[in-house]
């Protein structure tokens, strides 16, 4: 109940009783409360017109980076002897310096600024709104606004640097890149032996080859390097990335979305992205940096949720090229077999990045024997559930989100020699 109406109230009550019974001190009683409320509507502000004008620093930062929010505001209207404002503050952003409430004297045609430090986890907001509240000295009458403003900040998570990730799609694209095609062509590698053709160089030729057969002279062929279509599906599952107090798998599995979009994008592939989750959250695949662009937007606003219809993985095949390169980021269920080994089966070749929920969980709880042996189990049933899929032909990589991904996963996924990989050693499919 406002102010106005509780004075109101007791005045027409006070008066009331006072005439019913007579009583000229009930009357007299009255009166200060009479002269309170009309001083209130007097001087207090009917409307709210205030001009805001808000600036932000930097609108793309990076997890714990700061940034500085400055708002100015015009009093256009009468003059107001009590201005609160508050800017709405997004949880994931901390105050440094500082604040964004304020209460002031504001007359007409004054300008009023003020400003606040702030930094944050991975996370985007949009500053759409201010919200004020103006009245008299005596609180009597109280105006509330919710201003209209424009900004955003976009917080990206972090990007590790990856030189070169080693995927063996059966399909590419006709365009050079890094990616091994298993055509005959300009590359590096060997790849056959084929008869001599007129313009070939002659550092190319296989002399052993051709010492062998006089008939005919051969020449090395190498293997073409093209890029692919690749498909990262971000898991944002809750029940499988969020835990007690607050600890999140997810934001590991995001730094490693965004270190694999980096890499791939800059070597030349096209890209798509689909988060998994409450939602199924999908972008097109596509080239170049604002593809990468939209990518890390993505990923900066990717939030975890449950849902029945997706409580195991299940990736309509419409969503990615056929026989693209499939990277999974998921700290994987049982339930999540069944479904990859039937796109592994489809022809897709599928990379797992496994995010190890049951070291990240013993890490925050107590070493007691129930825990452990808990942990146990539960590490054999996960050693048990990898391996299944790596004999479905699923490349799996087990991350220890202790050590860097950069760390854990880049030697493993860098390319091996090609002695290697003509006796299929290196993981690749």
């Amino acid at each position: 109940m406002s102010r106005t109406l509780t004075l109101g109230l007791l005045i027409f009550f006070l008066v009331t009783l006072g005439l019913a019974t007579f009583n000229g001190s009930l009357l007299v009683l009255a009166i200060p409360f009479i002269f309170y409320l009309l001083i209130g509507l007097w001087r207090g502000p009917e409307t709210v017109k205030l001009e805001i004008q808000r600036h932000i620093s930097k609108e793309r930062v990076v997890p714990g980076e700061a940034f500085t929010v400055t708002v100015q505001i015009t009093n256009q209207g009468v003059d107001i002897e009590e201005l609160a404002i508050s800017d709405p503050v997004p949880p994931f952003l901390d105050i440094t310096e500082g604040s964004p409430t304020h209460l002031v004297v504001l007359k007409r045609g004054k300008t009023y600024t003020f400003a606040y430090t702030a930094s944050g986890k991975r996370g985007f907001f949009q500053f759409n709104h201010l919200n004020a509240r103006a009245s008299d000295r005596l609180g009597i009458v109280i105006a509330r606004e919710s201003l209209a403003t424009h900004g955003q900040i976009l917080i990206l998570p972090p990007v590790p640097r990856i030189k070169r990730i080693a995927i063996r799609p059966r399909v590419t694209r006709v365009y050079s890149g890094t990616i091994p095609a298993r055509q005959g062509g300009p590359g590096t590698d060997f790849f056959n032996v084929r008869e001599y053709q007129p313009g070939d160089p002659t550092r190319a030729i296989n002399w052993r080859a051709s010492a062998r057969h006089t008939q005919a002279i051969y020449s090395n062929e190498f293997e073409q390097e093209r890029v692919a279509d690749v498909g990262i599906i971000l898991d944002g599952r809750s029940h499988l990335t969020e835990f007690r107090n607050n600890h999140s798998l997810f934001e590991h599995s995001v730094i490693a979305a965004a270190a694999l979009i980096n890499t791939f994008i800059n070597s030349g592939n096209r890209v798509g992205l689909l988060i998994y989750g409450k939602y199924i959250n999908w972008h097109v695949p596509g080239y170049g940096k604002q593809q990468r662009e939209r990518l890390m937007q993505a990923l900066a606003r990717a939030e975890t949720g449950d849902s029945q219809a997706f409580a195991s993985i299940t990736i309509p095949p419409q969503m990615f090229p056929s026989q693209s390169q499939l990277v999974l980021i998921s700290p994987l269920q049982n339930d999540d077999l069944e479904p990859l080994i039937k796109m592994r089966a489809g022809g897709y070749p599928i990379l797992a990045i496994s995010p190890d929920p049951i070291a990240f969980e013993t890490s925050f709880l107590p070493a007691t024997p129930n825990i452990q042996l808990a942990a146990r189990i539960q590490r054999i049933q996960r050693q048990v559930l990898l391996q299944r899929m790596q004999h479905g032909g699923i490349q799996v990589i087990d991350w220890d989100i202790s050590r860097p991904f950069e760390q854990a996963a880049g030697p493993l996924l860098s390319r091996p020699p090609a002695f290697m990989r003509a006796i299929n050693i290196g993981g690749q499919s």
